[in-house]
């Protein structure tokens, strides 16, 4: 349940970091770092251990470690509480005290890394691939990133394109699940597809092997002409990305 666990560092390097921190405050104290696999790890199980240090916030969770030790046959631990330290420059979305959470949150809109370069794609537009589910917020940050200047695919768009009379996949659509799926005008009645399909994996792979390709081609077609218009960055705004 961690905020944004994806910007969370390796396991490696944060013991790493903390190994640092303690040989910088005192050389000669001797420590063995420990990762936890559960909320307890060792300190219900360490009969060596004589003291844990809480927080404020933290404090239940000393005394659920106290009430295992024991049952575990085990001595209580002695609980010392420390105060947490503020964090002066924290926002009014973030917490009061120096957070890790905070942290990761600030990290969201910077470059973590340097562009790869591959050979085998022009530099411009750079193009970003913009998913997520229904609700997620995707179509949002599309209109912000059209409103500092990006060229913005609408995948959703594009899908609804391929299927009209004349677009690359009407024929086929057509030729495969037959004229019923046709409205009196001659357009294809998406309901009444989508309930041929629905439930019906093979049916659907048949769809989606006609659709797919030929919305993946407009979008091509619609990155160069972002490149025609001389954008620098592209959004490539899909439900389903990679497919």
């Amino acid at each position: 349940d961690k905020v944004l666990p994806e910007l969370i560092e390796p396991y490696e390097l944060r013991a790493a970091k903390l190994r640092e921190f303690l040989e910088d405050v005192k050389p000669s104290l001797c420590y063995d770092i420990v990762p936890l696999a559960d909320p307890f790890g060792p300190s219900v199980t360490d009969p060596d251990l004589q003291c844990l240090v809480v927080s404020e916030e933290t404090r239940r969770g000393g005394e659920a470690v106290n009430r295992k030790r024991l049952e575990n046959g085990l001595p209580e631990l002695a609980l010392h509480e420390i105060q947490l330290m503020k964090d002066p420059d924290h926002s009014q979305n973030e917490e009061e005290k120096i957070s890790s959470s905070s942290l990761r949150q600030r990290l969201l809109g910077t470059l973590l890394q340097p562009p790869r370069q591959d050979p085998a794609l022009p530099l411009r537009p750079y193009v970003i691939g913009l998913t997520g589910g229904t609700g997620s917020g995707k179509t949002s940050i599309a209109k912000l990133l059209g409103h500092l200047g990006a060229f913005v695919i609408d995948a959703d768009k594009l899908g609804h394109a391929v299927y009209v009379p004349g677009g690359p996949a009407y024929e086929p659509v057509v030729a495969a699940f037959g004229a019923e799926i046709l409205n009196k005008d001659g357009t294809i009645n998406r309901k009444v597809l989508g309930a041929k399909v629905f439930g019906n994996q093979e049916r659907l792979k048949s769809l989606t092997d006609i659709v797919w390709p030929e919305i993946a081609q407009m979008a091509k077609e619609r990155v160069r002409e972002a490149d025609a218009q001389g954008k620098a960055v592209c959004v490539l705004d899909a439900a389903v990305l990679l497919e």
